[in-house]
């Protein structure tokens, strides 16, 4: 079977940037440039024509807020998937991004390989979000579930360590990494994430990580 062959828009305001992620992705069989801005008038410029099937937006632009620019490039071309590539960590922008629609987070500090796989990821509609960040996500998540935040997870029938799983399934955690990030066994892990599939009515991971951002759980 062909390999899909994705449309890369790069957006970012310092040009050796993009210079070098040009290179990276010239030297990929199933990545394309095809594009480049520098602010966000021509970040949605060229958004409009070209209608990439993935956006490397920077959160900081000088000019605009890219976080900003997430909500108005979903409008004009929604069949886009926005990747955010920053050296911002901190929780409140990632949980900002997902929340405006953002399919990806990744830390500029992130290595050649990660940020290729967070590109593809992306480009197949699915979630993908900076490794480095997953254990705050985690507890930033569990925190807001505990602070009664009014979250619709709240209400399910899920108990605490089945949301818990839940979070670190989303996150892509494996079980073996599941079991040590919570202190129990694989065999636990894989009863939990029965559990969850059976009272969710879900089978696909990609559903279940829907779900997961849905009710603040990553």
């Amino acid at each position: 079977m062909k390999q899909k062959r994705f449309r890369v828009l790069l957006v970012d305001d310092h040009a050796v940037l993009l210079s070098g992620l040009q290179l990276l992705l010239d030297n990929t069989d199933d990545l394309e440039v095809v594009g480049e801005a520098t602010n966000g008038a021509e970040a949605l410029a060229a958004c409009k024509s070209l209608k990439p099937d993935v956006m490397v937006l920077d959160i900081n632009l000088g000019d605009t807020d890219g976080l900003g620019l997430v909500p108005e490039i979903k409008k004009i071309a929604p069949r886009t998937n926005i990747l955010l590539l920053t050296m911002y960590g901190e929780e409140e922008y990632l949980q900002k991004a997902l929340e405006l629609g953002a399919k990806g987070y990744i830390l500029k500090k992130a290595s050649d390989s990660e940020l290729l796989a967070a590109i593809r990821a992306v480009g197949r509609g699915e979630t993908y979000l900076d490794p480095t960040l997953a254990t705050s996500l985690v507890n930033l998540a569990l925190g807001r579930n505990a602070g009664g935040a009014g979250k619709a997870a709240d209400k399910q029938v899920l108990s605490t360590r089945e949301k818990e799983v839940l979070g670190l399934v989303a996150l892509g955690y494996t079980n073996k990494q599941i079991a040590e990030e919570l202190v129990i066994s694989i065999k636990t892990v894989e009863t939990h994430k029965a559990n969850i599939k059976t009272k969710l009515g879900l089978k696909k991971r990609s559903e279940l990580v829907q779900y997961a951002m849905e009710n603040g759980l990553i």
